[in-house]
């Protein structure tokens, strides 16, 4: 009641006049539909994606190692893998100064991929590397001591997957290769010697021109050949990545450019080579003269031969029997686990 009464003895209290200024009306929504129709990104220049890290993609433009560009992924591509040796279309800035960014608007169909798994039972491939046209299986004579498990596995995801594989030895001052290599003598397998002593031009002549990946286990000198192949690989590597911290990490690849034009791709070292999304059939078409003849075979087949399989169409092929029994190697690896690949620690690139 005080407080009333101060009021009324106090000044008038004026009424606040509004006008339409004080009005404000919230906008409504337009009238124009909205399109869910893409940009075409006419404009969009083709590169090579050279290293992956952090969610950044580097890339070089025109094939160009000095043309150095740092990408990201568009939003329209969702979570679309993109792994080194895909070929991508760029837009947005791509000068390739410091701290500029790139968008990946559209991946190429790959030509080849290079797939593993973590294990025979692992439902999740890993792609190790796109477009590649040959596969340098590195594997050293001694120390480790080789075994033809991993060659076989390795050879199996480079066939389905369409690379051409080629065994590099090394170490061979440590043992004799004679009777590991004539282990695949049947698969008309490509050898070349890439050890420390041994002369480097004919590793580079089959590398020359092409883009190649590297495989192998820690220890087998694969660091060592790419060292020779790229003189200044240490520097390359981190310029070429120009991603997060220019690093090149244990769980990447990077593609390293070579003199010749062409380029390597450095894989990290591995532990296992699993083959849970390769089927007998698979590894079967790959051999254009095997192809064929499985078309006979009763449901179900895995090509393995008696006892396991007495009629299978394979062993019908007259000429070919040394030819099928080494593709049964094959076979016989993709459906066993060799247990040196288990238990071994992880390896780093150095």
């Amino acid at each position: 009641m005080g407080r009333h009464a101060r009021r009324v003895r106090g000044s008038p209290l004026k009424r606040r006049e509004y006008d339409e200024s004080d009005v404000r009306i919230r906008p409504g929504k337009s009238s124009r539909p909205r399109t869910k129709t893409r940009p075409q990104h006419l404009d969009a220049e083709p590169a090579m994606v050279v290293s992956v890290d952090r969610g950044r993609w580097g890339c070089v433009l025109d094939d160009d190692p000095d043309r150095r560009i740092v990408a990201m992924r568009a939003r329209e591509l969702g979570r679309t893998p993109i792994v080194v040796g895909d070929q991508v279309d760029l837009v947005g800035d791509l000068s390739g100064k410091p701290d500029t960014l790139a968008r990946i608007i559209r991946v190429s169909e790959r030509r080849t991929v290079l797939r593993r798994t973590a294990d025979d039972t692992d439902p999740f491939e890993r792609i190790v590397v796109a477009n590649a046209e040959q596969l340098f299986i590195v594997v050293a004579l001694a120390d480790p001591p080789p075994r033809t498990g991993f060659v076989e596995r390795a050879m199996v995801a480079a066939y389905v997957g369409g690379l051409q594989p080629i065994l590099c030895l090394t170490k061979r001052d440590l043992a004799a290769e004679s009777e590991f290599a004539a282990a695949f003598e049947d698969l008309d397998l490509t050898i070349v010697y890439g050890g420390i002593e041994e002369p480097l031009e004919p590793v580079l002549d089959m590398l020359a021109n092409r883009l190649t990946a590297l495989i192998g286990h820690s220890g087998v000198g694969k660091s060592t050949l790419v060292n020779r192949i790229v003189p200044d690989a240490d520097r390359a590597v981190g310029v070429v990545s120009g991603v997060g911290k220019g690093r090149h990490t244990s769980t990447q690849s990077v593609a390293l450019p070579l003199e010749s034009g062409g380029w390597v791709v450095d894989t990290p070292g591995i532990r296992s080579f699993g083959l849970a999304h390769i089927t007998p059939d698979d590894v079967i078409g790959a051999f254009s003269d095997l192809a064929d003849a499985i078309e006979d075979c009763p449901r179900g087949c895995t090509h393995l031969g008696p006892p396991a399989d007495p009629e299978c169409a394979l062993d019908a092929l007259p000429g070919k029997e040394a030819r099928v029994a080494a593709i049964r190697l094959l076979l016989t690896a993709l459906n066993t686990n060799d247990p040196w690949f288990k238990g071994q620690p992880s390896t780093t690139i150095t």
